[in-house]
């Protein structure tokens, strides 16, 4: 199926690794030229010639830090340097750390909230216009699933994606008539260094065997799996492209049927 994305521009967010690299790899299958954006500027580097070479799509590599106001806005000159417009952003990025609520601090709230919440609305305002001006604008935004059902020690992220859901669902009302539409994704165990280290962190914090661990999450999950970043991806093309023009202001689970609310 041609999803009719070729040629559109769109900027994936932490896309050196797990799931934006995920997302990249499957806008530029579909035809895209994909703005590539992370903090580690040689992981990006080696993300993008992966990708180019698997695809032959265009890729522009842009480091930054996406909790810099500053960097938001390079990231989106840059684009529009390249390619003149903007179609698509995917709001993606790392996550904050692990712990328990009590011993986090304001310093590390304030750390969370640039990172999962300003970003999204730092990039998503510099995006709008171009968006507007071009005639055609998708906005996803990446979370998890334990916004809905929350899982101990997460409290940094899922507090600020949850914060993140309720702005997206608020820009959607907003930039309806306009034909943009906002979407947010909610990914469950998918199979990256990101789960890797917050199950062996439990495993060592309840004396368990972080193998062991590893192997229990899959009996929790109705297919029997981990997702994988282009389980992910798959989804994104979809709501990105004009085949998805109808769908909007939507916060959609990715998660092999982990969670368990109706």
């Amino acid at each position: 199926m041609d999803l009719g994305l070729k040629d559109k521009i769109a900027i994936i967010g932490g896309a050196s690794q797990g799931i934006g690299y995920g997302i990249a790899h499957q806008l530029a299958e579909e035809g895209a030229k994909v703005v590539i954006t992370a903090r580690r500027e040689p992981a990006l580097e080696k993300a993008a010639d992966r990708i180019r070479t698997d695809t032959g799509a265009e890729v522009l590599v842009v480091p930054s830090d996406v909790r810099k106001s500053e960097d938001c806005m390079k990231v989106v000159a840059a684009t529009l340097k390249a390619y003149g417009r903007i179609d698509i952003l995917v709001n993606n990025d790392g996550a904050p750390p692990i712990g328990r609520i009590e011993d986090f601090d304001d310093s590390a709230w304030q750390k969370a909230v640039e990172q999962n919440l300003y970003s999204v609305i730092r990039m998503t305002r510099n995006c709008i216009p171009h968006m507007k001006a071009g005639g055609y604008g998708r906005i996803i935004n990446v979370t998890s699933v334990s916004t809905r059902q929350p899982i101990a020690g997460l409290s940094l992220s899922v507090a600020t994606w949850a914060g993140v859901i309720a702005y997206a669902k608020t820009l959607s009302l907003e930039l309806g008539p306009a034909g943009i539409t906002v979407n947010t994704i909610l990914p469950g165990r998918v199979d990256t260094g990101r789960l890797e280290l917050v199950t062996r962190q439990r495993a060592v914090k309840e004396g368990k065997d972080p193998e062991k661990m590893i192997a229990e999450l899959l009996h929790e999950v109705p297919i029997n799996r981990l997702g994988r970043p282009e389980d992910v991806g798959a989804l994104v093309a979809l709501l990105v492209s004009p085949r998805g023009a109808y769908i909007t202001g939507t916060a959609i689970q990715v998660d092999g049927g982990l969670q368990r609310a109706v």
